[in-house]
């Protein structure tokens, strides 16, 4: 007995002796880390102190510290970033869904800013900017070197005042200049119209109003479509949507979803982690949805076309998607200003991130670059002659007058699809999904 009770004192010995060992070495690492971080805060102290004493000009000690801030954020990556209090005031009115500018989301890849996409309705919009150009210059001042709040703020400027931006695009052999006029950029979150028996819902942005836009607007489109029965399906369309807010992603891809996980965000702590889920309720009735993707869909545009993927509730059309699979939460700070910091990655129903990869679109469908018009295209096209064109032809009597009215409204329809083929190629091929499907039938 006593030998035993040696033996589990001589174990508890070595086991506070293993301990100490242990934790001796972790404890002395760990106060000099903290040591570390003392000195590295003491530098950045002296550095500012020599600046505010030596520099060759009076330098304004706010500014000086906020663009400390900034670079401190901005090194993480490219979406993390300080708001001085008139930023933090611009990022809520843009929320609300107007603001003064250009119209463009642009980011930050290796030293330059790259354009995610412009918005529809804008100055750069109508300017043709496009998504994946390159901006190098603003009034003839290069953008290199610069950070992206600093580079925008150069875009920015009195409305109505004029702007020259450089361009470098992919398959441009030099730079062009683009010239455009700021204005106020109002932001109509969802546009709805009808195209033939579909029913169109061009997303634009995800601010406060998308959701009850988009419920108001397919309300209406049914309306006057006489009726969820008239209608052969539904196309969402996030081509250059840049995205927003979380919330309303997650409500969009409600909308069509009857239950299932929307969309789960995983932080750097586990237990911050949190899963979204559907509730009952489809605003489509279980009508086939397409949605339309390019490379200008980002963010929210991505976590509701990823939702719909995966549950099969929708065909995905178009290109990749940018790629941007990380939450940003603002947080305020000290005297109105705020931080953006990102806390999450997000990831699709089936578990899929899609940082730097993006949303693949079930069905890859391109959008031909349209060509300047030749003189010989500018002509109208010679209508082809039919039958009925030649003299003395034989008339068709067996038909009744409603059925030659219904002949002639669907050529009518034909020739609207072929025009809106030309227009917008990627669109009219959804559509052309829709009705397909629609020919078949509904599923017993």
């Amino acid at each position: 007995m006593k030998k035993f009770v040696m033996a589990a004192i001589g174990g508890t010995l070595a086991g506070v002796i293993m301990t100490t060992q242990v934790a001796g070495p972790l404890l002395a690492q760990e106060s000099l880390q903290k040591a570390n971080v003392y000195e590295q805060l003491d530098l950045f102290g002296d550095i500012f102190e020599r600046i505010r004493a030596q520099y060759v000009e009076e330098v304004d000690e706010k500014k000086l510290i906020e663009a400390a801030i900034n670079g401190m954020l901005t090194s993480l990556d490219p979406h993390s970033s300080y708001l001085s209090p008139d930023d933090a005031a611009d990022m809520r009115v843009q929320t609300r869904g107007e603001f003064g500018g250009l119209g463009i989301e642009v980011t930050q890849e290796e030293g330059f800013v790259k354009v995610v996409s412009p918005i529809d309705g804008t100055p750069a919009q109508i300017a043709g900017i496009e998504s994946g150009d390159f901006i190098t210059h603003v009034d003839g001042e290069s953008l290199l070197g610069l950070g992206l709040d600093d580079a925008v703020e150069l875009m920015r400027g009195p409305v109505g005042s004029e702007i020259i931006i450089t361009i470098v695009r992919e398959g441009e052999p030099e730079p062009f200049d683009v010239s455009l006029i700021r204005d106020t950029i109002k932001l109509t979150a969802v546009r709805t119209r009808t195209q033939g028996d579909t029913v169109v819902l061009r997303i634009t942005t995800f601010n406060d109003q998308t959701y009850p836009n988009l419920e108001a607007g397919l309300k209406k489109a049914v309306e006057d479509l006489g009726g969820m029965d008239k209608v052969n399906g539904i196309v969402l369309d996030l081509r250059n949507n840049p995205g927003g807010l979380l919330t309303q992603a997650i409500q969009v891809s409600d909308a069509f979803l009857e239950s299932g996980e929307i969309v789960s965000t995983r932080g750097r702590n586990p237990a911050d982690g949190d899963r979204y889920n559907a509730v009952a309720g489809d605003l489509a009735m279980a009508k086939p949805i397409v949605v339309l993707i390019n490379g200008g869909s980002a963010s929210a545009s991505e976590i509701v076309a990823g939702a719909l993927q995966d549950h099969r509730r929708a065909i995905v059309v178009g290109t990749k998607s940018f790629g941007k699979g990380s939450v940003q939460t603002v947080m305020p700070l000290r005297g109105d200003g705020a931080m953006r910091l990102t806390t999450a990655r997000y990831y699709t129903p089936s578990g899929r991130s899609i940082q730097n990869l993006g949303v693949s679109p079930d069905i890859v469908v391109e959008q031909p670059r349209r060509a300047p018009a030749t003189e010989e295209e500018a002509t109208p096209a010679r209508r082809n002659r039919s039958e009925a064109d030649l003299r003395g032809s034989l008339s068709n009597d067996s038909l009744t007058e409603d059925e030659v009215k219904q002949i002639e409204a669907d050529r009518a329809k034909a020739d609207e699809a072929a025009k809106l083929r030309e227009d917008d190629y990627q669109l009219a091929y959804a559509i052309d999904i829709l009705k397909g499907l629609s020919a078949l039938g509904p599923k017993e």
